[in-house]
């Protein structure tokens, strides 16, 4: 039998509302009037992005920027605001949609999933974090599973928000963790480039960090763990 699964929020945020790998402050104050997991109205992120045009505005301004008069930059501020409510930290201004589960139906196999595309961007200097994410989960004979496609759709949730690539793989793992029940482990390791790497600072181009959080049969089987490493082997190939 097919199942919707209902995740409170709570359980699938590990980080502090507000913060830039959370949830947003709008969001988090409605959340606390609503008895179902709901997302910011056109309407109410229209608001966040015009309030924050007018301050992105005043940046520009106190780095000498004339963008009131300069033709490229004119309305800078307002697509700036607008890229990242509705693109670059999108995940922080909507709940993750309910994901319908089947039964296992006997399987206690690996499921996997490689080479998702992620798409993050650094708290820190708020650049660019690129790279792909490898996922895998063994569920229980009587466990769930999911529709594929739903992993894809949760690192796209928690990737679309300020992150560091440590605190990201965490959310990920836990949001499997917790959408997949009755597993035996979940796996994830993501590998990406950082812009605040190769833009700033050293500016070193062609760096990759790799990072992985490994849990149940993943860290105490040892065919179980080479299975998953040797499908993100082949998943690149």
């Amino acid at each position: 039998m097919n199942r919707e699964n209902t995740i409170k929020v709570e359980e699938l945020e590990l980080a502090q509302p507000g913060f830039a790998n959370g949830i947003s402050l709008q969001l988090a104050e409605k959340l606390k009037y609503h008895k179902m997991e709901v997302s910011l109205t056109e309407t109410e992120k229209y608001g966040i992005i015009e309030a924050a045009a007018e301050h992105f505005g005043k940046f520009l301004t106190a780095l000498g920027v004339d963008w009131k008069n300069d033709p490229n930059s004119s309305n800078t501020p307002r697509r700036v605001a607008k890229a990242y409510v509705n693109d670059l930290w999108r995940g922080r201004y909507e709940c993750l949609d309910s994901v319908v589960s089947f039964p296992s139906d006997g399987y206690t196999g690996l499921v996997f999933e490689g080479s998702i595309p992620v798409t993050s961007m650094c708290s820190h200097h708020h650049q660019q974090i690129s790279g792909k994410v490898h996922i895998a989960y063994v569920p229980t004979a009587e466990g769930r599973v999911i529709g594929l496609s739903k992993l894809n759709r949760i690192v796209e949730h928690f990737g679309r928000r300020g992150a560091i690539q440590e605190q990201l793989t965490v959310a990920i793992h836990n949001a499997v963790d917790k959408i997949c029940e009755g597993n035996q482990g979940v796996a994830v390791m993501i590998e990406a480039g950082h812009s605040c790497v190769s833009c700033r600072g050293i500016k070193h181009q062609g760096a990759n960090m790799i990072t992985s959080k490994l849990t149940g049969a993943f860290m105490v089987e040892d065919a179980c763990r080479s299975e998953f490493y040797e499908f993100v082997k082949n998943s690149k190939s």
